[in-house]
């Protein structure tokens, strides 16, 4: 150690930071002025020694991936069923060497449990899922659900979606029900049985508001005959009923008495064997009917009729080259800088987006773009009026493929979104029958489509009333003042219901008293004062609903359903991913339960 108070020069001393005893004689002998200094200087170091020494113990180093804490068995086994169930893997996952090698090398001494051990656990678990389910749709009073077939490697499954509402948060909730192996026939009874044995094995029956399906023969069948509402319930009339009990010929009155088969009376089906909630058709399928069976009624047209094949036609040629050919690919990816779309039968919007690529790239590329794609793939060019055709088949269509997203949608999607939607898609179309030049027929079979399938549905007074009981619809959707009264209406009727239903319940009084309680009534019910109230609070959000309790209630057993079954075929995608052909052998028990845990992920 150097001294700097030692000026010319410096005096080298030998000093330790612990010991300093030679630097403080050093200072004493050459320099006493400086004495106190250092005294001072290494007080406060003792000092700032003292208080670190009574300060909080440091912060544990990192561990280091040898010094890593150890996981148990159980936690392993749990990790890997959940790496099996949300990832898609078959449970024979387990047995290959390299991913028992990966586990053992992140975790050594752990044993990788076998394939019969991992579909054990994963029936254990659907188990526990559906308990916890159960109880979850225990505590909602409404609840909807969507159901669906389908078909893959010679088996047929039915699926079950269940949707409801939190009531204190206005958030929607889904799950998956079933997946259910449907053997036989499809037919209206089978449907109708499997129906009820899954609404009953949740618990659900009675809180099933509605059941949204596509237009399927069987499932109609099967609503039209065990549905809830009293017209899908009525039955043959078989003549009068006398004081005995006893049938009345009404032609020749004569009071013979005909011996038959006890047995084959029991035998027969009284439609009353199963209960099916009331049935909702698919909005979305009834639209994709619209924008195809109906749109073809456009070809009645003659001049309507040549444009269109003339355009659809060179279409079909460049969506086939593009499809079959990687060489064609290329050259559409390198003159458009876009590949095409080409239409799929079975998939909603397919068709509008495929046209509407082809004007995206007229608009964005140019005309030239596919004059060359054209010549090098020898396919017949786009002529001006093909391309302007095009443009404005896009420009018709694309209220009706948004219609189709708003409807298809899950999550912020209710019942009320129907009227308004279809009220307003008729409204735009008639908006752009004004300025069309190729697609006036188109536009006209689209509007007749639309009331032949929808007429019911808009003048239905319920889905009215679930319209108006959507903050963000009120009654401003429609000018109809019909439309509006009809819904005012059941809202107002439904409402005097529940209070009814409310005093009754609490009430202690006298039947007498009971039936003579309405007319003690003076004034408006606080029900209406709170749709009064309700419809002119200006806010849009559901949080509007929550003040005024009787509406809320209302609001959301109206609202609970869907107006479209996409959540099933949704089901279905998930379950073409688990049922693939190299899978196509897994049991029909296994597959429903992988299914299940892997959308329901919330309850397990």
């Amino acid at each position: 150690m150097r001294c700097k108070l030692c000026q010319p020069k410096y005096h080298e001393l030998m000093a330790f930071k612990n010991s300093p005893s030679n630097l403080k004689k050093h200072i004493q002998k050459k320099h006493p002025t400086h004495l106190q200094r250092y005294t001072e200087l290494t007080s406060a170091a003792m000092k700032r020694k003292s208080s670190t020494e009574v300060s909080p113990a440091p912060l544990p180093k990192q561990a280091k991936l040898w010094e890593a804490r150890r996981v148990s068995q159980a936690s392993v086994d749990k990790a890997i069923l959940k790496f099996i169930v949300e990832g898609l893997h078959p449970p024979y996952i387990v047995k290959q060497p390299r991913f028992i090698e990966l586990v053992q090398h992140l975790q050594p001494n752990t044993n990788v449990m076998t394939r019969n051990t991992v579909v054990n656990k994963v029936m254990k678990a659907s188990t526990d899922m559906k308990i916890k389910l159960k109880a979850a749709l225990n505590e909602v009073e409404f609840i909807a659900t969507t159901t669906d077939c389908w078909t893959a490697h010679r088996r047929g499954f039915i699926g079950v979606t269940a949707h409801w509402f939190n009531p204190q948060t206005m958030d929607r909730s889904c799950a998956a029900l079933a997946c259910k192996r449907l053997k036989g026939s499809h037919t209206f009874f089978a449907l109708a049985s499997t129906l009820n044995e899954i609404h009953t094995d949740f618990g659900i029956r009675e809180k099933i508001v509605r059941t949204t399906t596509d237009n399927g023969s069987n499932f109609l069948k099967a609503f039209r005959i065990y549905g809830q509402s009293d017209e899908n319930n009525n039955l043959e009339p078989v003549g009068e009923v006398d004081d005995d009990g006893q049938d009345v010929d009404e032609e020749d009155g004569s009071e013979d008495v005909e011996f038959v088969d006890a047995g084959a009376l029991l035998d027969e089906d009284d439609y009353l064997e199963y209960q099916l909630p009331k049935h909702h058709r698919c909005a979305c399928h009834l639209l994709n009917l619209v924008s195809t069976v109906d749109a073809s009624k456009a070809d009645v047209n003659p001049l309507y009729r040549r444009v269109s094949r003339s355009a659809f036609a060179k279409c079909s040629s460049l969506w086939n080259k593009s499809s079959r050919s990687t060489t064609a690919a290329e050259v559409i990816e390198d003159n458009c800088k876009l590949q095409l779309i080409r239409p799929v039968p079975t998939r909603w919007n397919s068709l509008f987006s495929a046209v509407e690529r082809i004007v995206r790239i007229t608009r964005e590329q140019g005309e030239g773009a596919l004059a060359a794609v054209c010549s090098e793939l020898d396919t017949p060019k786009f002529t001006p009026v093909d391309l302007a055709f095009l443009a404005e088949y896009a420009k018709t269509m694309s209220p009706v493929a948004k219609a189709l997203d708003v409807l298809q949608g899950e999550t912020s999607v209710q019942m009320g979104w129907l009227v308004p939607t279809i009220t307003l898609l008729t409204t735009k179309l008639q908006q752009l029958s004004v300025t069309s030049k190729y697609s006036e027929p188109l536009i006209a079979a689209l509007l007749s489509g639309l009331e032949k399938r929808f007429r019911d549905m808009l003048a239905d007074p319920e889905l009215i009333a679930a319209a108006i009981l959507v903050p963000k619809f009120k009654t401003c959707w429609t000018s109809d003042e019909h439309i509006i009264k009809l819904g005012l209406d059941y809202i107002r009727s439904h409402l005097d219901c529940q209070a009814e239903n409310s005093i009754s319940e609490g009430s202690q009084s006298s039947e007498e008293e009971d039936f003579f309680s309405s007319l003690k009534k003076t004034g408006p019910p606080e029900t209406t004062q709170q749709l009064d109230a309700y419809l002119g609070c200006p806010g849009d959000t559901v949080e509007v609903l929550k003040p005024f309790p009787a509406v809320c209630k209302l609001s959301l057993k109206l609202n609970t359903a869907l107006p479209a079954s996409a959540a099933c075929e949704r089901l279905f995608s998930v379950a073409g991913l688990i049922f693939r052909p190299r899978r196509a052998c897994i049991g029909s028990k296994n597959f429903e339960n992988q299914m299940l845990l892997r959308l329901n992920k919330a309850y397990w």
